[in-house]
């Protein structure tokens, strides 16, 4: 079977899985934004970082890349995500229907944030995340690195996402 994953932060330019093919897709009904605290991979418990996540939103749509698993690698590639996206479980994993750019509708696999866990915050204001990201280092690297390499690749593939992009300025002008 098909197996499809659906990419917004991360995932875009470390996906760490083979990808046989990466399409341009919307996922209706939910906002990426900085809504989760990271204590893992770009903070600490002591000084959290924020990573991104994919927080419902009736009137909102994520543009991100639906990545086709290569055939026979379906198994190790759901592992692995598995092992990475849910170290915390703050995300939840779910099958949703994401349209992409050439008419196709997929069921990807689909990390999403749970309101309910103690690492969610959404709502924060965008100075107050950049103070976060500008500071926060956890095992994979600093926050800052994070940032920007989402909104680089994403500027790559021609998304365009304003309150990343601000944030990407300004975590750029707090680390100079």
């Amino acid at each position: 079977m098909t197996m499809w994953v659906f990419g917004y932060g991360s995932l875009l330019w470390n996906p760490g899985f083979e990808v046989a093919e990466s399409v341009i897709a919307t996922l209706p009904g939910y906002a990426r934004s900085f809504c989760m605290r990271s204590i893992h991979h770009r903070g600490t418990v002591e000084q959290p970082g924020l990573v991104l996540a994919l927080d419902e939103s009736v009137r909102s749509a994520c543009e991100g890349m639906a990545m086709r698993v290569a055939e026979g690698h379906e198994a190790q590639t759901l592992e692995y995500l598995r092992e990475r996206e849910l170290i915390s479980s703050a995300y939840v994993e779910k099958n949703l229907t994401v349209h992409l750019t050439d008419g196709r509708d997929v069921e990807a696999v689909t990390y999403v944030i749970d309101a309910a866990h103690d690492q969610y915050c959404g709502g924060l204001p965008l100075e107050e995340q950049a103070q976060i990201i500008a500071r926060a280092i956890g095992g994979r690297g600093p926050n800052t690195e994070y940032l920007i390499n989402t909104a680089v690749h994403l500027s790559e593939v021609g998304l365009h996402d304003p309150a990343l992009e601000w944030l990407h300025d300004r975590v750029r002008a707090l680390a100079s």
